[in-house]
C-alpha cells in the first residue's frame, strides 16, 4: 500500500502521524501495519509496551529518505517503513535574524 502525503496514520497504542513525503512502501509498528485514521477504531494497546515512546512535533525519515513523517499524538510506536526502522530527524538549524 502506498504511502501519500497528508494521509494521516494511527498505530494500535493511539500515536498518531502524518506523512509529510511520501513513498511507494508501507508503514507499520513494528510487525503491525499503521491503519489510516479514518480506517482505524480506537482500542488500547495489548502489548503493555512502554518503550519506544515518539515524541509530538518530531520528524521521522525512513532510511533510504523516501518518507517523511511527522508525529501529531505522542505514543508508543517503533515506527518502520517497510520493515526498515525510522531515523529521528535533526532540527533544522536556521540563520539568526541579528
Amino acid at each position: 500500500m502506498a504511502t501519500g502525503a497528508g494521509k494521516r496514520y494511527v498505530s494500535g497504542s493511539g500515536a498518531e502521524v502524518i506523512v509529510t513525503r511520501g513513498g511507494a512502501g508501507s508503514l507499520s509498528d513494528g510487525e503491525a501495519p499503521l491503519l489510516l485514521k479514518e480506517e482505524a477504531t480506537p482500542a488500547a494497546d495489548p502489548s503493555g509496551r512502554s518503550e519506544p515512546l515518539i515524541e509530538l512535533g518530531k520528524r521521522f525519515r525512513s532510511a533510504d529518505g523516501e518518507v517523511e513523517l511527522l508525529v501529531l499524538k505522542a505514543g508508543v510506536c517503533d515506527l518502520r517503513y517497510d520493515g526498515a526502522p525510522m531515523e529521528i530527524m535533526q532540527p533544522k538549524i536556521l540563520p539568526s535574524a541579528d
